[in-house]
């Protein structure tokens, strides 16, 4: 039998490097989807010397250029390698506004439209699998989010809060409208908020707290061991095959907000994301 392949992104550190750890340890070949070349490395060897089964090797690709990942996503079909799970961990946060490449603000463009730009150009790869599986880190923070398509990279006034809340709800929001998508297909997509996980994203994922705050909070927390737990039980488990298009908490199905509900939102969120991404005109 083939060995299944798994990309997981943001795979450097924390909740990604352990995700990759528990992907290989069920028996996966582990793509590391790293941006730093000597981060990456390093978080390969500290795979390595957990790994009781499977594999893992490091790509590089940066989720805060477009250019990288169209090059990247064609160099990886041309390979022929399978694809059968791509689990969208990557995930920034930053106190100040900063930007993209692109000139996106860098939340947004690398938490939503990054991961958004990713997956629609491996979609055909993921079908070629019999059980094809998307797997968006969300954040409780979804609740605080709103999509203000007026000033969506918030050159006007920044946030983290906001701008947090924004890209977790874009991830919701897509996870949904992409589910739509793949109705009748053999890919599914769902959503998690992965606990309040003690990883070095600079603030914590689940409360924007800053280091010093963290810092008294941190015994609090999950480890990035237990965080991933509900990654890999939505990209292996075989009781959720069919699911698709929900948010899952600790390996449950869990409510959203109001807004992450809002089919006319995801929507335009969807076509809005396709021309910020240059898939459509």
């Amino acid at each position: 039998m083939n060995q299944k392949v798994a990309i997981v992104t943001g795979a450097n550190s924390g909740m990604g490097l352990a995700t990759s750890v528990e992907m290989a340890n069920k028996g996966y070949h582990v793509i590391m989807l790293c941006r730093n070349k000597q981060r990456g490395e390093q978080a390969v060897e500290s795979a390595k010397i957990q790994l009781t089964n499977g594999s893992v090797e490091l790509q590089l690709c940066d989720l805060g250029s477009l250019d990288d990942i169209r090059s990247y996503t064609e160099s990886f079909i041309q390979s022929g390698k399978a694809l059968d799970v791509l689990i969208a961990n990557a995930g920034v946060v930053t106190t100040k506004r900063q930007e993209t490449k692109d000139g996106f603000e860098a939340m947004l463009g690398v938490n939503h439209l990054g991961h958004f730009l990713l997956i629609q150009l491996l979609l055909d790869k993921l079908k070629q699998s019999l059980d094809g599986r998307i797997v968006i880190v969300s954040s409780g923070a979804h609740k605080w989010g709103d999509i203000n398509f007026n000033d969506p990279h918030m050159t006007k006034k920044y946030s983290i809060m906001k701008g947090y809340g924004q890209s977790k709800l874009a991830n919701i929001l897509y996870t949904r409208r992409l589910a739509k998508e793949l109705k009748g297909t053999n890919v599914s997509v769902n959503a998690l908020h992965p606990g309040a996980v003690a990883t070095n994203l600079g603030v914590n994922r689940d409360t924007g707290f800053g280091k010093a705050i963290y810092r008294l909070l941190k015994p609090f927390f999950q480890t990035p061991e237990q965080g991933s737990r509900t990654a890999v039980y939505l990209a292996t488990d075989e009781e959720i095959e069919h699911v698709s298009g929900e948010y899952f908490i600790k390996a449950a199905r869990a409510p959203i907000s109001k807004r992450a509900a809002d089919d006319g939102l995801a929507d335009k969120l969807w076509e809005w994301s396709q021309k910020q991404t240059g898939m459509k005109s």
